[in-house]
């Protein structure tokens, strides 16, 4: 549910046609570090141009080309650049070093001249990620708002106590969010900060913190649509499984090979239940090349459906690319190496289990960390051997799917929060 310092919100904010000429000549640069953070910064950008249709929208991404706007119309403010490391620079330091080496200097220089010849004409920011695009709102000089997507008090401490599986030195600050952050979220400059959960509101606020809201955009826009009647059709009566390989070359295809060796034990070991697989996969990749894999895998197509569908013994497999919330929404589980997608299937309430890659990405370290922000719901597997057994042990425990399905919920929200979250935006100021 939204949290209750939303309610405090609603009596102020106009709508309608009077709020779209009161906003006509107001302008808003949404600046983000990343795919999940561009989605995210859209859909809020989308809730501000349904509300406020005169509002100039304008976007900013630091990583990335900035396709997800693109595909929406809102204009870019600088030229962007597809590093290397795709902002994964944090998870491995020689990410780093390509990165410097393919102009990361010279492309946040030119990003910093971007955002200061567009704040010359007054306006606000709407800063997504983490610390960078934050940093970047205060050097803009103008009133910004921060939502903070990267960091979760759920990645030191559940709600009962610290994590017992964390390093001494970890998890016995005052917030996940470090000093030198809420120093940036308590100028004067700066109109509110969203994060993602209420733990770790609640922790903000216990700093002396004002002006902290809770929601979490990655669990909008999963409605499942027309395509969701076809998929279920060829699923029926099976364990429907959807693999989430991620969404970067060349890293999502060693994900897949190793996602694909797993499938001959699941099958083993559910046996004598069919298993229907829906591949989720992002446009920026190659069927042809997960085939490849499949085939070497003793997969064969069945060239008869019009989607790439294949099949070994009582299991079928069906890749999609237009298709993604549907998958999502029929699935039983998932196996997912993967970062917004494998907590988008959580939040749904259902059981991701997770292999850890090379990266840059899906690391080792990523992959652990990620079963600390989502907790019960992630079930690390250490080997594709061992995946299989785990699966049925998991789905064969009515209270354990019980406890996964409440904590999905708990930990990543309610639809709806990009509504909310622009209705913050268009509310009066209120910072004295």
């Amino acid at each position: 549910m939204p949290s209750p310092e939303w309610d405090s919100l609603k009596d102020d904010i106009p709508t309608g046609e009077s709020n779209g000429q009161a906003m006509a000549q107001s302008r808003l640069l949404c600046i983000c570090n990343g795919h999940g953070e561009d989605v995210i910064g859209n859909r809020i950008l989308a809730a501000l141009r349904q509300r406020a249709p005169g509002m100039e929208l304008a976007a900013m991404p630091l990583v990335g080309e900035g396709s997800t706007f693109q595909h929406h119309d809102i204009p870019l403010v600088c030229p962007t650049k597809k590093l290397p490391s795709g902002g994964f620079i944090y998870m491995d330091s020689r990410q780093l070093a390509k990165d410097l080496q393919g102009g990361l200097v010279q492309l946040t220089l030119a990003q910093i001249r971007a955002m200061k010849q567009w704040a010359k004409q007054g306006g606000k920011i709407l800063a997504v990620g983490d610390l960078v695009p934050l940093l970047f709102a205060w050097v803009g000089g103008l009133p910004y708002w921060f939502i903070g997507t990267a960091k979760s008090e759920y990645y030191l401490r559940d709600e009962l106590q610290r994590l017992p599986t964390l390093p001494w030195y970890e998890g016995y600050g005052s917030s996940i969010y470090l000093p030198w952050e809420r120093w940036l979220m308590r100028r004067r400059r700066c109109l509110g900060v969203v994060v993602r959960d209420s733990l770790t509101a609640d922790r903000l606020r216990q700093t002396g913190l004002p002006y902290v809201y809770t929601g979490n955009p990655m669990m909008d826009g999963l409605m499942a649509s027309d395509r969701s009647s076809g998929l279920a059709a060829q699923a029926e009566n099976a364990l429907v499984v959807v693999i989430l390989p991620g969404s970067r070359a060349p890293e999502a295809y060693g994900n897949w090979h190793r996602i694909v060796t797993a499938l001959a034990g699941v099958q083993t070991a559910l046996a004598p239940r069919p298993i229907h697989f829906l591949g989720a996969i992002a446009s920026a990749l190659d069927l042809d090349e997960l085939g490849r894999i499949l085939h070497q895998s003793g997969w064969t197509q069945t060239p008869e459906n019009p989607a790439p569908q294949y099949r070994q013994g009582r299991a079928t497999l069906v890749l999609t690319q237009t298709a993604y919330s549907d998958c999502l929404q029929l699935a039983d589980c998932a196996i997912a190496m993967a970062g917004t997608a494998t907590e988008q299937i959580v939040g749904l309430g259902k059981p991701a289990f997770t292999l850890p890659g090379k990266g840059p990405q899906f690391s080792s370290q990523f992959a652990e960390a990620q079963t600390r922000l989502l907790g019960t719901s992630v079930i690390l597997v250490e080997s594709p051997q061992a995946l299989g057994p785990r699966m049925h042990q998991i789905l064969q425990d009515p209270d354990r799917l019980q406890d996964i399905h409440a904590n999905g919920l708990r930990r990543m929200g309610q639809p709806g929060a990009a509504e909310r979250i622009a209705q913050l935006i268009l509310k009066p100021e209120h910072r004295s």
